[in-house]
């Protein structure tokens, strides 16, 4: 088709207020607030969230500013309000091993309870125990015992006192010690000395009786021990007998507190018993008084830290499930700690220092977290990784392995977590994941993709509105007029390059809510007005546009060279954009081209001294290839030729100035000057269609700046792909210069096309002798038969070369 000159109505969008509805969004604030334009991302976060097979965790992905964080968090509350309330998890002491603590789940809020209760019971044990054990029937027959233990006792030793005398021994106590000395006739304490001059037979005799009193003693001691042993137990099993119901009254009690049904019963039950067991065997610690009393009161804190109830995870008074994000995913956060504290040069601990993280505490909900995260910290994405393949955590203390102090260990009891997983990245960290650990991907089989724009429908523009309304009550900003609402819908037509679609990065939106809000303010409005939003994107322009302002400078300055009138030949108006990551815009540059015969053919200067990306090397390919087929039947082409980018020194990347880069080469060979008062854009495939390229409203609005402030005189333009008209969402001011005949909007189907309007010259169709001489191929072609007689001729010229005679073969010494 023919070149066509846009009219002012197709270079934007305009959203008649009247067609929304309403008259500020005051009247908008009690409807809902829907996933605008997001219904796939919707239907796949509803099925994830919802579905209970393990791996389907979600993998939400999309732009930054998409919404794709608060929309998820939003619906995971709401799926959460409908599932029960998860389990308390309580940390508790092992009897058995102290070392490797118990777990232990109970319905929600009895964690808290468990542990009221523990700490009651306690507080009954020390109060009732000193009493039970001081009450008078306890005390009467524990003196019935010692009596008797102190009666056999004493027959005992009389017996052996008599066994000792029959046999001249005198037997005594001394210190807790048995004494015994031998005896002579007049019952005199028999000396050494004595004991020498007695008879060799008497002297065995005395050895003999010693002997037998020696052994005696042994029994007797023997005894004693047996004895002794038997009074402690009489007494402890007095003590037990006394207390046994009070302990077990307590734990029923605390079992009948307990009334839920409670998954891990038996090990409930298990460990009353034990706590039962060790208040048992450490009664003596209850009873004051005594030599070691401070011992005794440390030993008795100790029993009662034993009895303490550690509860890492209380959802007491929660309603449905947990919904955590987790914003800072250190390994102690996410996967929980182990307190540490130094004693006596050693770092000590014990479960009751056991801290959940947010893993266990998100337990039967939900847990969002941020790949970039969990990627910047090798053992948290680790763990994670174990984590899901087992489905069970083990709380442990990472560092403590490099600790520079020795320190006691500690492996709390392994726990299943069935947590929901909803994992938030970009679209290329999704796919380098994918592509880099598949197993870890496997686990997230849920993909939620938020899209980076949608189409633009009624529906999708009175969601916006609802959505503005929204965020003013939400942040108490003035309400928005309709006409500022349809100025926002007509920013995000531009911020997604679309007449046929909207942004989907709601952020930017609330930012210009924001902002325009603030201006309304300062102008005392009630609404927030068409004007107000104007003006914030004005402001915002001018707050980010220092670096374009400078290069437009450098341009009327004349030290960038470009002209906006007259014709050149060689030489076109290219437009490129620059992207600061905060502010993009468009800027013109001259493009160059200069031939001459030669055999090298096509030399791109940007790539020969790599200022140049692969894309646009593979558009300068493309160029070459569509070159050489308009003029394959005058093939091999006798040419040297040469295409730059005037006064670019910081580089290049993509094709979308191949057709700045045709025409000027085409002009160079033709000969035919192109008109500088238009610039071009757009990319080139082989066969001479024009292709669209990414910013073009930067590209337009940035020549249309050069010309305004070299001087607009009713002939500048552009040249653009037809294919790009319907990303065209020019500013206000350029649809004025453009209605008032000042500046033009050309666009073209083809290469072709867009040469006959920068020329004047009918590009040329191939016919039986070549293409007409009076076309711009034509022209060219004259042009390329001339290089290659000129080739030719030289070709002609040169000496033939006679062969090289062979050289004897060189000899070298060598010195060792």
């Amino acid at each position: 088709m023919p070149i066509v000159a846009l009219t002012p109505a197709e270079l934007r969008v305009n959203v008649d207020p009247d067609s929304l509805g309403f008259d500020d969004t005051a009247e908008l604030v009690q409807q809902p607030l829907s996933w605008i334009g997001q219904e796939r991302a919707e239907q796949a976060a509803r099925f994830g969230l919802q579905m209970d097979q393990p791996d389907y965790n979600l993998f939400v992905l999309g732009e930054v500013g998409s919404g794709r964080a608060t929309l998820m968090q939003q619906m995971m509350q709401r799926v959460a309000a409908e599932r029960p309330v998860p389990p308390d998890l309580v940390y508790l002491h092992n009897f058995d091993t102290p070392e490797l603590p118990r777990a232990l789940r109970l319905p929600a809020g009895e964690g808290r309870l468990l542990r009221q209760m523990m700490g009651d019971l306690a507080r009954t044990l020390q109060d009732e125990i000193p009493k039970r054990l001081a009450a008078l029937d306890v005390k009467a027959e524990s003196e019935r015992l010692q009596t008797a233990h102190q009666a056999e006792e004493d027959q005992a030793y009389a017996e052996l006192s008599a066994f000792a005398e029959a046999r001249n021994f005198a037997l005594m106590r001394e210190d807790g010690r048995l004494v015994f000395t031998q005896r002579d006739e007049q019952g005199q304490a028999l000396t050494a000395a004595k004991a020498i001059t007695l008879p060799r037979e008497r002297r065995e005799a005395i050895a003999a009786a010693e002997e037998a009193l020696r052994a005696e003693v042994n029994r007797f001691l023997d005894k004693a021990q047996a004895r002794d042993l038997a009074l402690k137990e009489a007494l402890d099993a007095l003590r037990r007998q006394g207390l046994k119901p009070l302990l077990e009254r307590e734990a029923q009690k605390i079992r009948n507190a307990l009334r839920k049904q409670i998954k891990d019963s038996v090990k409930l039950g298990h460990y009353l018993e034990q706590v039962q067991h060790d208040v048992l065997e450490n009664l003596e610690l209850f009873q004051p008084g005594g030599e070691h009393e401070e011992m005794r009161i440390g030993a008795l804190v100790e029993l009662y830290s034993r009895l303490r109830v550690n509860v890492v995870v209380d959802n007491h008074g929660r309603e449905g499930a947990p919904v955590i994000v987790d914003d800072n995913p250190v390994f102690r956060s996410l996967f929980g700690s182990i307190e540490y504290e130094a004693e006596n040069d050693v770092l000590v601990t014990d479960f009751s220092r056991i801290r959940a993280g947010s893993l266990l505490k998100a337990h039967g909900g939900f847990l969002m977290l941020h790949l970039t995260d969990l990627l910047a910290d090798p053992p948290v994405w680790e763990k994670l990784r174990r984590f899901l393949r087992s489905g069970r955590l083990q709380i442990e203390e990472p560092g403590m392995v490099y600790a520079q102090i020795s320190a006691v260990s500690l492996q709390p009891e392994p726990v299943d977590v069935e947590v929901k997983i909803v994992l938030v990245a970009s679209v290329d960290d999704y796919y380098l994941l994918q592509e880099g650990d598949p197993e870890f991907a496997r686990r997230f089989r849920c993909k939620v993709d938020f899209a980076e724009s949608f189409d633009a429908t009624p529906a999708s523009r009175q969601a916006t509105a609802v959505y503005v309304a929204h965020t003013c009550a939400r942040l108490g900003l003035p309400h928005f007029s309709a006409a500022a609402v349809a100025a926002l819908i007509e920013a995000t037509h531009r911020e997604a390059e679309d007449q046929f679609r909207q942004s989907a990065i709601f952020a930017n939106t609330e930012a210009l809510v924001v902002e325009s809000a603030a201006l309304a303010r300062a102008r005392a409005a009630r609404l927030v007005g068409a004007v107000d939003v104007q003006a914030a994107i004005q402001a915002r322009q001018h707050r980010h546009d220092h670096p374009e302002q400078r290069l437009q400078e450098s341009i009327v300055d004349g030290q960038r060279l470009l002209a906006v009138v007259g014709e050149r030949v060689g030489q076109a108006n290219g437009l490129t954009v620059v992207d600061l990551g905060d502010h993009a815009f468009g800027f013109p540059v001259r493009v160059t081209a200069a031939t001459h015969a030669g055999d090298e053919g096509l030399v791109n200067i940007e790539r020969e001294v790599e200022l140049s990306g692969p894309i646009h090397d593979k558009g300068v390919l493309i160029l070459q290839s569509h070159l050489s087929a308009l003029f394959g039947h005058v093939a091999p082409l006798a040419l040297n030729a040469a295409v730059v980018f005037e006064q670019e020194y910081n580089g290049v990347e993509g094709d979308s100035a191949s057709c700045a880069e045709f025409y000027a080469l085409l002009s160079a060979l033709s000969g035919l000057p192109l008109k500088q008062a238009i610039a071009v854009t757009g990319a080139l495939n082989q066969h001479g269609e024009m292709l669209p390229v990414g910013g073009i409203n930067e590209k337009i609005e940035g020549f249309f700046r050069s010309c305004e402030l070299l001087g607009l005189n009713g002939q500048q333009g552009v040249l653009i792909p037809s294919r790009n008209r319907r990303h065209l969402m020019l500013s206000p001011r350029v649809v004025q210069a453009v209605q008032a005949g000042r500046f033009h909007i050309h666009t073209a189907d083809l290469a072709s096309e867009g040469m006959e309007l920068l020329t004047g010259v009918r590009f040329g169709s191939l016919g039986p002798g070549g293409y007409p001489a009076d076309t711009v191929l034509g022209r060219a072609q004259a042009t390329l038969q001339a290089y290659r007689r000129a080739c030719e001729s030289l070709d002609a010229r040169r000496p033939a070369r006679r062969p090289r005679a062979a050289r004897p073969p060189k000899l070298e010494s060598r010195r060792r």
